[in-house]
């Protein structure tokens, strides 16, 4: 299998399977004397865990971490950082009847076509359960981008069709953890946390949007052909599982505006080039320009509901599907830290390679 392995050169390779014994990961090409704090890194895997409130899945895991290589007395060393997430709480038998039934829109059809065979077991690899590697290079990423001042934050925009109508500079940020739905508007946050109970006690499911913003950022990181910063943080998010859209800047609501209004102007503030608007999201040409980067990722309704669906097995034959276990009725509020680490490993590669850009980087 091809395709596990995210980055150019700060890069992170995940393994496991949602229903096995661990997953876990790779972290290269972290520069050496980077001082780790592991509590942050925990802080970030419990962001994520399952478990975590009403409104999410049932499964009950720790979400600890063993470090195995690349850190002596918790600074880099240079070398590969390899680490390990074991799984506490995996009931491979729950799946046992979904052996040769293929889920309404999930993988499992698609990895029976592809590799001849599958993992049922909690989906394997296609499994959200991956993620939790994701957040641990995530973790590393965000205290490098912290020695340039870079800083990440994401939030839940819109559940189903409610939504925060603030623009993000409107916003206290720091109200997003006091709620268990990551959003943070206390009234808009109500809202949503009553709908996606009530979907729970349906057995159906929602999905919604995540509005993430980078401030601090530095101009010149992009590559200005294939690897743009927006087509990099593109592919990082819609590789997050249940992702369907991604935009940034004014994204689709762009086309409908004319150029004179969706250009950023420039000027000169406290000696610095700064635009007075902010269409471009922070990025032009690919490249950073210095202001804040920011965009947002729809997530689709969680597939696996507990509503009868009409389905084929992988026989052709017709069954009727009731599936049971422990699932989230919307992924989107644990979907934030997901969110957060996949640009941070952006962030971070990209940081890398300009160092390498030119002679005398003014930018790194």
């Amino acid at each position: 299998m091809a395709g596990n392995t995210f980055g150019k050169i700060f890069t992170l390779t995940t393994f496991g399977e949602s229903h096995g014994p661990a997953i876990g990961g790779i972290l290269d090409g972290c520069p050496a004397g980077l001082k780790v704090s592991l509590e942050k890194i925990q802080s970030e895997l419990s962001r994520r865990k399952p478990g975590q409130s009403a409104v999410t899945t049932d499964r009950k895991e720790s979400d600890n971490f063993e470090i195995v290589s690349g850190l002596l007395d918790s600074v880099t060393t240079g070398t590969p950082l390899a680490f390990l997430i074991r799984n506490s709480e995996y009931i491979p038998s729950d799946y046992d009847a979904l052996k040769n039934i293929f889920r309404p829109s999930h993988a499992d059809f698609t990895y029976q076509a592809k590799y001849g065979l599958r993992d049922h077991k909690g989906g394997g690899r296609s499994s959200a359960r991956e993620t939790a590697a994701r957040v641990f290079g995530g973790a590393i990423a965000k205290q490098l981008l912290e020695l340039s001042g870079i800083r990440i934050n994401a939030f839940v925009s819109q559940i189903g069709t409610i939504k925060l109508a603030k623009v993000f500079s409107e916003i206290d940020l720091s109200l997003t953890e006091k709620s268990i739905v990551r959003c943070p508007d206390e009234k808009i946050s109500d809202e949503m946390i009553r709908y996606i109970e009530q979907l729970k006690k349906e057995g159906d499911s929602t999905g919604g949007i995540i509005t993430c913003i980078i401030t601090n950022s530095i101009p010149g990181l992009g590559e200005p052909v294939f690897d743009k910063l927006h087509a990099d943080l593109g592919k990082a998010m819609l590789s997050i599982n249940a992702a369907h859209g991604f935009e940034y800047g004014s994204g689709f609501a762009g086309a409908s505006m004319k150029g004179s209004e969706h250009n950023d102007p420039f000027q000169l503030i406290d000696g610095e080039v700064k635009t007075t608007t902010n269409n471009s999201g922070g990025i032009q040409g690919g490249i950073s320009n210095g202001m804040d980067i920011y965009f947002r990722i729809a997530f689709k309704p969680v597939s696996t509901i507990k509503i009868n669906q009409s389905t084929v097995n992988d026989m052709g034959e017709s069954v009727n599907l009731s599936p049971s276990g422990r699932h989230d009725p919307c992924v989107v509020p644990r979907a934030v830290p997901i969110v957060e680490a996949m640009a941070a490993l952006v962030l971070a590669d990209h940081l890398l390679r300009n160092r390498l850009s030119t002679v005398n980087p003014k930018s790194s």
